[in-house]
């Protein structure tokens, strides 16, 4: 690749790109154009069997079962002989889709597989995109206890959606009586 396309990659200027090209750090040759072409770094395969694991529970009242979670999950990784990278444990809804623990662990690339419990506990939704992603940069989500029941899969998907729905609800109904007892104040003060 050229050494400008090679800077904007790796988020360095033009000027620093040159400089390690110069001083040997990057392989290339220069054509008769004088156009930089880098030989892009071969990535690092021998990531094998490295595992970020995750578990997540819907409430904080379920404190106790994350840990659990973690813990069989870490368990299984052991005796498959993987080497667990990290372990991520997020109370929050599996609905919401800006879970900031699953965020972080979805943008790192340093482990090959992730391992969740079931596939509800990583999402309710879209699990099928994020399977896709991971395969697209050789990766996998290994899920640990495949539910064979799809009613009862979808009987729990319906729950969370309602259960989303009620929230924004509530919390709209909350947000109008806030602005309508500002309202008053403020009318009041006057």
């Amino acid at each position: 690749m050229k050494l400008s396309e090679y800077a904007r990659k790796k988020s360095v200027t033009y000027r620093t790109a040159w400089n390690h090209w110069k001083s040997g750090k990057l392989e290339g040759e220069q054509l008769s154009t004088g156009t930089i072409v880098v030989n892009e770094p071969i990535k690092n395969n021998h990531i094998k069997n490295i595992v970020s694991i995750y578990a997540r529970v819907s409430s904080s009242e379920n404190k106790v079962n994350l840990d659990s979670q973690a813990e069989r999950l870490c368990h299984y990784s052991v005796a498959k002989g993987y080497k667990i990278k990290r372990v991520v444990k997020e109370i929050a809804s599996g609905v919401n889709d800006n879970r900031k623990l699953l965020n972080v662990l979805l943008q790192q690339d340093d482990y090959e597989i992730l391992i969740v419990e079931h596939k509800d506990r990583l999402t309710r939704f879209g699990f099928n995109y994020l399977d896709l992603m991971f395969r697209q940069s050789n990766r996998r989500i290994e899920v640990v206890n495949e539910s064979n029941n799809g009613k009862e899969d979808l009987l729990q998907d319906f729950v969370s959606i309602i259960t989303s729905f009620c929230a924004r609800l509530y919390g709209l109904r909350r947000t109008k009586r806030k602005t309508e007892e500002l309202i008053k104040t403020l009318s009041a003060a006057k």
